[in-house]
């Protein structure tokens, strides 16, 4: 049987609710950073506009109830027209632990991603490093998503399941490291293991197999690169995303967080401990304005 009935009869009015999930957004679109409108973009593959906007209203009306997001699968209650609401189950597959090392190692092998993320941000080449680990970041359509309903509407998505969507995407604005643990890894997982990650490319030392291994596949012949061998190993694009990272504001002990302390003590303080304030001071010293005359 066709599903097409559905999608023509006239929306029923949702029960009222108080203290559900209500998204931020009341109008236009919903996500505002490019991570949460690559996952709206997976959303809009399945082209059921007349679904997603319904699914937009539910989520700004606060229908969505008890939302968690875990491992692998978000699991929510949305308030529906009948009196007991409806089970909503959006599950993607997490990442391999080898295909989490593989991502560790490379984020911890630049300076960027390991800021940025220190940070609370999330790089727009983060995607491409996912992508060159054989693991996409987000998923490529809708059929990468395991949705599920307990509603009768068999389109999928269904507004109620469009509603936590809409709701998803926003967590994801809310804390980037959102998306992460949903594809296995939370922000305090990650960051240790990209310490663990760094350490280990630290210890190897240029001399060790794996080591030479990378450089063998990376670096051809010099008698195969030579009419290029002088030019940049970046373009000028990345080299300017490069150059316009600089340390964000509100940190300015950033580089003191980013490794594992150093095992020093000054008068029995933890060195970081002593450093933070001397850096704290720094910045504030930087943003007072000079005086007339000065």
């Amino acid at each position: 049987m066709s599903s097409q009935w559905w999608e023509d009869r006239p929306p029923s009015r949702p029960r009222r609710v108080e203290g559900g999930v209500r998204a931020k957004s009341q109008r236009g679109a919903i996500g505002s950073q490019w991570w949460s409108r690559r996952f709206i973009a997976v959303l809009e593959t399945y082209g059921m506009s007349g679904r997603l906007s319904r699914g937009r209203s539910y989520a700004r009306a606060g229908q969505v109830l008890e939302f968690t997001l875990t491992q692998g699968k978000v699991t929510a209650k949305v308030q529906g027209s009948r009196v007991r609401p409806y089970q909503v189950h959006i599950g993607v597959l997490p990442l391999t632990k080898p295909q989490w090392t593989r991502v560790c190692e490379q984020l911890a092998s630049q300076a960027l991603f390991r800021a940025k993320l220190l940070a609370g941000e999330m790089p727009p080449e983060i995607e491409s490093v996912f992508a060159e680990c054989g693991t996409p970041l987000f998923p490529a359509d809708g059929a990468d998503l395991d949705m599920r309903c307990s509603c009768p509407d068999w389109g999928v998505p269904c507004k109620h399941l469009a509603a936590v969507c809409y709701v998803l995407a926003e967590a994801f604005d809310a804390d980037p490291f959102a998306m992460l643990a949903w594809r296995g890894k939370g922000r305090d997982e990650l960051l240790a293991a990209m310490r663990a990650a760094d350490s280990a490319l630290r210890s190897a030392g240029p001399g060790a197999a794996a080591s030479s291994a990378s450089v063998a596949a990376l670096t051809p012949p010099l008698e195969e690169c030579v009419d290029r061998f002088w030019t940049g190993g970046l373009s000028p694009a990345r080299l300017r995303a490069l150059s316009a990272a600089p340390a964000p504001s509100g940190a300015p002990d950033l580089l003191l967080r980013m490794y594992e302390p150093p095992p020093v003590t000054v008068r029995g303080k933890d060195l970081l401990d002593v450093l933070g304030p001397a850096y704290q001071r720094l910045a504030a010293d930087d943003d007072v304005e000079p005086a007339v005359g000065d």
